[in-house]
């Protein structure tokens, strides 16, 4: 990769013109070398093609979840002009695939977990953001599919904070948990999660940390090691996304709000709750504290 750099400062209208036998001995290379390159240098496309794999190599590796399609969507914003097929030809030459590309065999070994199981299925708690659980989920429309990110507190079966997203990556996880923690202020709270690359996350476990929550983790391919968090998705599949074809993202992503904030908070009875809906719950429960207090 240094050849142009021998052949720039050996031309005739350089400004320090540097023969080319100083320069390949200040360089630590042969004369041989080098003119064996000049003889077949490397083409633009070749040059260009290295730019992409270092490009495609910082996307993969901020997500191993993605794909080359979903490379090829963030190169393009990143102002690199490529094709899904170029993306995908340079990706499988450096093995640079998603983590859910392939399938794997019985026996693969889950990623390694980031939290101890502190729930053991045990979903119940006694007092608000004592306990919360997180998932992300995907939903298809017309122009894409659009990806859910919630948190639920187990007290009340509140979504204290949600977000949507077009890729599935960490940072969504991200923000989904900096809105519950600014709506609702939590101390010592337990965020219940599965293995999913974005909870296992440097950026997540960081935030954590940093809003002073502990981490819990569920067994990889064991459902109901966050099953409460499940039946959320599974009612909001059968109220929103079942409805009707959904053309576009934004059209899917107001209908997910309206219907977790005017159907789900304050609408929808739940029998754990003793047939009251979250915000009823929460505020009997919030009442009924501030008495025994007073």
């Amino acid at each position: 990769m240094m050849y142009p750099l021998v052949r720039e400062l050996a031309v005739s209208g350089a400004r320090v013109r540097v023969p080319v036998t100083v320069t390949c001995r200040v360089l630590k290379f042969s004369k041989q070398g080098y003119y064996r390159w000049l003889r077949n240098p490397v083409s633009d496309r070749v040059w260009n093609d290295a730019h992409l794999i270092d490009a495609a190599r910082d996307v993969h590796r901020d997500d191993p979840m993605f794909g080359y399609r979903f490379i090829a969507d963030e190169l393009t914003q990143m102002g690199f002009t490529v094709s899904e097929r170029r993306v995908w030809r340079l990706c499988s030459g450096q093995k640079l695939w998603s983590m859910f590309a392939k399938k794997r065999g019985r026996n693969r070994k889950p990623g390694p977990p980031v939290h101890d199981d502190k729930v053991k299925r045990l979903f119940t708690a006694t007092r608000a953001n004592e306990l919360w659980l997180t998932d992300i989920s995907e939903h298809p429309t017309k122009g894409g599919k659009l990806y859910v990110c919630a948190v639920k507190d187990v007290f009340s079966n509140r979504i204290v904070g949600y977000s949507t997203g077009t890729r599935m990556r960490a940072a969504l996880a991200v923000t989904t948990l900096n809105a519950a923690v600014l709506s609702r202020r939590p101390t010592g709270t337990i965020v219940h999660s599965d293995r999913g690359s974005q909870f296992r996350s440097t950026q997540f476990v960081s935030a954590l940390k940093r809003h002073g929550l502990t981490g819990s983790m569920g067994r990889v391919g064991a459902c109901a090691d966050n099953a409460a968090m499940e039946s959320f998705f599974s009612l909001l599949q059968k109220n929103v996304l079942n409805r009707k074809r959904w053309e576009t993202r934004e059209e899917l992503r107001l209908a997910i709000m309206t219907w977790i904030e005017t159907v789900y908070h304050r609408r929808r009875r739940q029998r754990t709750l003793g047939k009251l809906t979250p915000t009823e719950y929460e505020t009997i429960n919030n009442n009924t504290a501030a008495n025994q207090a007073a």
